[in-house]
């Protein structure tokens, strides 16, 4: 039992924190306006499960490879290096203003988007349907893509 929620907890740490950010958001009161509150908490989520992914293309390309029904590649270690630092940069900006969470916010949405049409153009033209590419992982990528720049405009907004 105790094996399998651990395993349960390590193949899903990016919903798990996705899910999290949206409760913390919830029942945390500061800063008091919730766009504010969700936008901080999700790009705390999202940098967490960018270092997750990184650290796996990094450490484990054989393992990071197969969960998105791709071959291993040499690129891998390139987006490994991607996912961690923009991961830490996320991470970092929970804690920073509205300034310096402006450009992670361009920065994760654009590349968001990418990472989307990548992966859905892959299931179209591929038929490749593994879960994390083509899953709950792009349902939040594409969240991520809509909502963050949303969130940041409406925290932006209410701070004038």
């Amino acid at each position: 039992m105790i094996q399998s929620t651990i395993e349960f907890v390590l193949r899903n740490i990016p919903e798990i924190f996705f899910v999290a950010a949206f409760v913390l958001a919830a029942v945390t009161r500061s800063p008091a306006y919730f766009p504010a509150r969700l936008l901080g908490w999700l790009l705390l989520s999202a940098g967490i499960a960018y270092v997750w992914a990184g650290a796996f293309h990094l450490l484990f390309p054989q393992i990071a490879a197969a969960s998105i029904g791709w071959a291993v590649s040499p690129f891998q270690f390139e987006i490994g290096v991607a996912d961690t630092a923009i991961g830490l940069v996320a991470i970092l900006s929970f804690w920073r203003t509205l300034d310096f969470k402006g450009p992670v916010v361009g920065y994760l949405s654009l590349f968001s988007i990418g990472v989307a049409y990548g992966h859905i153009r892959d299931a179209i033209y591929a038929g490749n349907t593994a879960a994390d590419n083509f899953g709950a992982l792009l349902i939040i990528t594409l969240v991520h893509a809509v909502l963050l720049p949303v969130l940041y405009l409406l925290a932006r907004k209410n701070s004038a």
